[in-house]
């Protein structure tokens, strides 16, 4: 055998290593998202200590719920938070932006936890849905997460705690389902927000957000409206979404 074909027959075995390496990694995701995805699954059934919200002077429920689910009410409800709190932010995209929220409202791949503050009545209770985690289980990078979607409160409940209690809930069930990482888009007109994820919850501006892409590539004359957020729980994620 000559030195040359000796090699060949090396290269060729390290290439069949990395792509059995690279189908490997594939099928671990995959299984890990169909198991997040099981039709039966209720991810707050992990944290039952979590149903609830008793702080603050707030008394809260908290249910899951799935896009292909809601009720036309809830969906109407939804509807209405979106455009009270983010008309304002999304400015002229608001007409387009809502357009593509209402679609991604009810998806099947769209999760819920849902808030509801129950009234309790002379004649009987009345409960009403306040406020939303509405997050997917996906692929960004290679690297599994949980990206949320929307995390909306009504206004007379913002400040109270809420939604550090449910961003702090919604780590946990990506960590419960082997996920790298959560990651959210926040559009930077949205200044309350930006210090929420930044300062209060450490969220890193991460490596596929337009402005580090554009910061790398040297383009200076396409800078968008949003920045992609993300915490990443392992070396793997954090490599790949926050430092690269």
């Amino acid at each position: 055998m000559e030195a040359g074909e000796g090699k060949s027959m090396t290269g060729s075995k390290a290439k069949k290593a990395t792509r059995m390496q690279i189908m490997q990694k594939k099928k671990r995701i995959d299984e890990l998202l169909k198991s997040a995805y099981s039709s039966d699954k209720d991810h707050l059934a992990d944290f039952a200590h979590s149903r609830h919200y008793n702080k603050n002077g707030l008394s809260l429920s908290l249910e899951s719920g799935r896009g292909d689910k809601l009720s036309s009410n809830l969906k109407q409800q939804i509807q209405k938070l979106l455009k009270v709190n983010m008309e304002g932010p999304y400015g002229a995209e608001w007409p387009t932006e809502e357009k593509i929220k209402r679609k991604e409202m009810s998806s099947p791949e769209a999760l819920y936890i849902f808030v509801h503050n129950v009234e309790n009545t002379t004649d009987n209770s009345k409960e009403s849905m306040i406020g939303f985690v509405q997050y997917r289980f996906t692929i960004e990078e290679e690297i599994p997460v949980l990206y949320v979607y929307e995390l909306q409160l009504e206004s007379a409940y913002q400040g109270k705690g809420l939604g550090r209690f449910l961003m702090l809930l919604i780590e946990l069930i990506a960590r419960k389902n082997g996920m790298g990482a959560v990651v959210l888009t926040v559009q930077k007109m949205n200044t309350s927000a930006m210090k929420f994820y930044l300062n209060k919850l450490r969220y890193n501006i991460s490596a596929i957000s337009p402005s580090k892409v554009y910061q790398m590539s040297g383009i200076i004359d396409q800078e968008k409206s949003y920045e992609i957020l993300c915490k990443a729980f392992d070396h793997e994620a954090k490599a790949v979404l926050e430092e690269s």
